[in-house]
């Protein structure tokens, strides 16, 4: 198992209620230490977190979390704002409703408003994979490849369920050939998360697999 990799596919991710600074920072120190992709964190901590880690770790903020039924409107300033904050990338919720109710272009409305308010910028589409059907997944699949997204998400890690490797392989199997893939919420192994690797994930939203290392090698951090 190559442990460097799996880490360097990381969103180390806190995104509780509760989430004090200090944890932020926490989580930072150890994404920085552990050579992560990035950290995930609420909106309310990007301009802070940018200040404390300077060039040494890209942050990732969330927007229209964890439901996505907000306005267009309001996630697209949500995305504008973060990005004034110092946000790297973006992992936005589609509105669920809308591809509920087959409304298509509206999905992929949004997912275009807010591209655009990225600014050029990491954008990372959340489907909640937990609550759609197979038919809403490709589909999903189609639009993300549409929108000029960066990545197709599995979950908030806030619903009924997370990402699974059906899901994955659902996903490498339809979507296009420069949308990537972010396996999140529930991974709880490292075997686990090297598993959504081979299966095609580039990212793995994730809070555990950054502690299991630290558990595997009593606290010290890995090289390179």
């Amino acid at each position: 198992m190559d442990l460097a990799k799996i880490l360097a596919a990381c969103d180390h991710t806190l995104l509780q209620q509760t989430a004090t600074w200090e944890e932020i920072r926490g989580l930072l120190d150890d994404a920085v230490n552990y050579h992560t992709a990035s950290v995930c964190i609420p909106p309310c901590y990007v301009k802070q977190a940018k200040a404390y880690a300077k060039d040494r770790m890209r942050i990732c903020t969330v927007i229209g979390f964890p439901n996505g039924n907000m306005t267009t409107a309001a996630k697209v300033f949500e995305t504008k704002d973060a990005v004034a904050n110092g946000a790297d990338e973006i992992d936005m919720v589609i509105n669920i409703g809308y591809l509920k109710a087959g409304d298509h272009k509206a999905v992929l409305d949004e997912i275009r408003a807010v591209r655009e308010a990225c600014e050029g910028h990491i954008l990372k589409v959340i489907i909640e994979t937990c609550l759609l059907t197979e038919e809403e997944k490709v589909k999903m699949c189609e639009l993300v490849t549409a929108s000029g997204a960066d990545y197709i998400k599995t979950s908030t890690g806030f619903s009924t369920g997370g990402a699974t490797f059906e899901d994955v392989k659902l996903f490498r199997k339809h979507v296009g050939p420069d949308v990537k893939i972010k396996a999140a919420g529930g991974i709880a192994s490292l075997e686990d998360a090297e598993q959504f690797m081979e299966l095609g994930a580039d990212r793995l939203g994730t809070s555990r697999v950054v502690k299991l290392v630290k558990m595997m090698q009593g606290g010290c951090h890995t090289e390179g």
